[in-house]
């Protein structure tokens, strides 16, 4: 059969902290990503483009929230200082803006997180597409966008579930659409419209006029890993340049992948090669290929990076091989499966026999 690019969904966002043990509790208590499918202490030997040329000791976990979308990758850099953000990120800054969140309930999430202290930016209100959502900001300043969504593999009778997708700034949207249409798939537009939204208001730049598409998938989920991770979206933000409004910035620049915020954006793919011919289709070239057996703790795979048209990284995994049932010693071998085929439901739900409480 021959082989085709398959993009199962966005697997991970990456987030950069001082420490994973002080940050996963919170993260865990407040988004309900209590299962860890990996942790790995180690040296991050090929990301030397964005580690200051040489590697960077880090240790790293990936949490998921088995009632469906994608995970937590908790980075902690180590033996070296932390470059922290000087600025106060807005909207329509280059780079990952915010972390959207599933939730089932909104209302119900949002008075839970309330009732937690939790530092709520906005309150329940509707996007362009009708569905309600809320910004909250986590202890380290990073933003996340907690909204309406139906989705649910296992229901663990949580208010949220997990990674929905990101929130980024782009400085040239029709390019960054075709980017993300063409390469990941994301083709079909939910909305285009331009002006200042009612519910961005209260993160900061919400008071700035923009133009925002929403980008989803045409296709159905597909892949062995696609039921937890469901479906997804992609929400582009450009600013419009008007007189008295400041000019975005990267926020990433001149700083260390791994540094504090969000790092990078990963999807879940099949058939990295396919993937590989239709970014350099596009003039994205791979960097930092780890090849085509790369272990991290208890899992293996090949992973890879790509920038998007703003310098955003862009991952892309293709797993062969998770941990089960690992006090049992029981692995999951993705090798010889159907590329698009998607798992057992039975088999993934083992999963929450690594429940983390």
């Amino acid at each position: 059969m021959e082989k085709r690019k398959v993009i199962c969904g966005v697997q991970q966002v990456g987030i950069g902290v001082k420490s994973v043990e002080e940050a996963w509790p919170w993260y865990r208590d407040v988004f309900g990503v209590d299962i860890k499918i990996l942790g790995d202490v180690g040296v991050a030997e090929r990301m030397l483009p964005y580690t200051g040329g040489k590697p960077q000791p880090r240790y790293a976990i990936l949490v998921i929230n088995l009632q469906g979308g994608g995970g937590f990758e908790i980075w902690e850099p180590r033996e070296r200082e932390l470059n922290y953000i000087d600025f106060t990120p807005q909207l329509g800054d280059y780079g990952i803006f915010a972390c959207k969140v599933k939730s089932r309930n909104v209302r119900s999430a949002y008075e839970e997180m309330k009732q937690k202290g939790v530092n709520i930016m906005t309150s329940p209100a509707p996007s362009p597409s009708g569905k309600e959502h809320f910004f909250i900001q986590d202890p380290w300043n990073n933003i996340f966008d907690v909204e309406s969504d139906d989705y649910c593999f296992y229901n663990d009778h949580k208010n949220t579930g997990g990674n929905n997708g990101a929130t980024l700034g782009v400085s040239d949207m029709d390019k960054s659409i075709k980017f993300y249409g063409s390469i990941m798939d994301y083709d079909k537009v939910e909305y285009d419209v331009t002006g200042v939204f009612d519910d961005l208001k209260g993160v900061p730049g919400g008071e700035f006029k923009v133009r925002r598409v929403m980008l989803t998938r045409s296709k159905d989920i597909e892949g062995p890993l696609s039921p937890v991770l469901g479906t997804s979206h992609i929400e582009l933000i450009q600013r419009i340049d008007e007189e008295g409004v400041p000019a975005p910035r990267k926020l990433y620049e001149g700083r260390l992948w791994g540094d504090p915020g969000f790092i990078h954006l990963c999807f879940d793919v099949r058939n990295m090669q396919e993937v590989r011919k239709a970014s350099e289709a596009m003039g994205h070239k791979f960097v930092c290929d780890s090849g085509a057996d790369f272990q991290m703790g208890e899992a293996d795979g090949h992973f890879t990076y790509i920038e998007d048209p703003d310098g955003t990284l862009i991952e892309f995994v293709e797993t062969f091989k998770i941990p089960i049932l690992k006090k049992f010693g029981i692995y999951l071998n993705l090798k010889k499966r159907d590329d698009s085929k998607p798992l057992p439901a039975w088999i993934l739900k083992c999963l929450r026999f690594m429940k983390t409480k």
